[in-house]
């Protein structure tokens, strides 16, 4: 079957390249693509946010099954137009995708169905915010209730901090509408993890484990990011934990999704941190994680186009996966200066270099520019490689790194440095 995957970053790289693999897939169709992409699929020129345009795509193209990469075309409800005209689809309905759209309505749903997580307060005046946050103390995390590209999240350990983020989400708009409304809540203490799920209807399948590093800087300081690298398995993630999260967070949040009308149609992503009372939630996704998305396409087994479009046909029941019994991990290449301010247009060299060292160079913020590979955006590459244990394949990692050629780029030296840690 074609398949038309939606979107142009590394989360999509990784879904093109896994497809182009899949037995099951004649053609991989990517709008609008990047140039990594175009090497997996044939890329079109139409913006992942531009609604209007991707409808006509899809009823040129006709494809079998489309994959909605982004959360913004989740948000904007392209997966219920396209469902309208009768196209099997990957990706919630605009309903369901408010739990990733709307902090404050996720945070709500979750205290309705009991999902353990962080008490919360939902403010939308600045003086208001302040007085709770002089009354709850450091330190507490300050969120803008909207899509803020994994950037609008701060945990502060400063009141005076604390403070000014909420106000310059709240009154100084450094989100926008994003920043309309903030969600104030407790600091959840313990190791993080990323438990992903793809669901159809009342189906609900686990994919391996996999652990993100958000922080820009080694040891997790600096500021929050979209994510510096990721990989799978996580070891902090036992049997248990994950029976745990299935239980008592993923089912019961698609259940009450449900009975609000919004059947959940995609992947969940339940952002966990491992407390001492247990796996509390820190947020949820509706579409794949960028970059553990990477590592998972990396260690999967199983036929991609099939699994999905079982998903998308709610045919899910009874599917098992296969996975490698590597571990993988990736490593974020982004510009220097990101999240803030950075130089576009830096020509990146070395890439073919990189991969002949054994990874496989996924691209996020690249394009080209006179036949020349240069940097579009914040997080360009994920780097991503497999290895019998995390440190082997950290090594596999950031040997090949040592042969990128683009001084503009930066990256963390120590992605799965806790799993590392756990194997002397």
């Amino acid at each position: 079957m074609k398949v038309l995957v939606v979107g142009g970053g590394g989360r999509e790289h990784a879904l093109c390249w896994k497809l182009k693999r899949s037995e099951s897939v004649s053609e991989v169709v990517c709008a609008p693509g990047n140039p990594g992409i175009a090497r997996d699929a044939r890329c079109v020129a139409v913006g992942a946010e531009d609604i209007d345009a991707l409808m006509v795509l899809a009823r040129a193209e006709k494809p079998g099954l489309v994959v909605i990469g982004p959360e913004v075309p989740l948000v904007l409800g392209l997966a219920d137009q396209l469902r309208a005209e009768g196209f099997a689809v990957y990706g919630p309905g605009q309903a369901a995708a408010e739990l990733e759209g709307s902090k404050t309505f996720s945070k709500r749903l979750m205290h309705q169905a009991g999902v353990p997580t962080a008490k919360f307060e939902v403010h939308t005046d600045a003086d208001t915010a302040e007085k709770a946050i002089r009354a709850w103390g450091v330190p507490i995390v300050v969120k803008a209730s909207g899509l803020a590209a994994g950037k609008g999240v701060i945990v502060a350990y400063d009141v005076e901090e604390a403070v000014h983020a909420a106000r310059d989400m709240l009154a100084g708009n450094s989100f926008g509408d994003a920043g309309s409304q903030v969600v104030i809540e407790e600091c959840l203490i313990g190791e993080e993890a990323s438990c992903l799920f793809i669901v159809s209807g009342d189906t609900i399948l686990p994919l391996a484990s996999s652990q993100d590093h958000k922080a820009l800087l080694d040891g997790d300081k600096g500021p929050n990011t979209g994510g510096m690298g990721a990989y799978s398995p996580a070891p902090c993630v036992t049997d248990e934990v994950a029976d745990e999260v299935l239980e008592k967070i993923a089912r019961p949040v698609i259940a009450a999704l449900k009975d609000q009308g919004a059947e959940f149609i995609g992947t969940l992503y339940a952002g966990v941190m491992l407390t001492k009372d247990g796996p509390k939630t820190l947020e949820f996704n509706v579409r794949f994680g960028d970059p553990e998305c990477q590592p998972l396409m990396r260690r999967l087994k199983s036929d991609l186009g099939e699994l999905l479009l079982a998903a998308a046909e709610k045919r899910l029941d009874g599917v098992t996966l296969e996975w490698d019994d590597r571990m993988a991990l990736c490593v974020v290449v982004s510009s220097d200066g990101y999240p803030a301010a950075f130089k576009k247009g830096q020509t990146i060299a070395g890439l073919d270099d990189v991969e002949a060292a054994g990874t496989t160079v996924f691209h996020a913020g690249t394009s080209v520019n006179d036949g020349v590979i240069v940097n579009s955006g914040g997080r360009v590459l994920g780097v991503t490689g497999l290895g019998v244990t995390v440190s082997e394949a950290q090594a596999v990692v950031y040997k090949a790194l040592e042969n990128l050629d683009w001084p503009g780029g930066f990256y963390r030296k120590d992605i799965g440095y806790r799993a590392v840690a756990r194997e002397v």
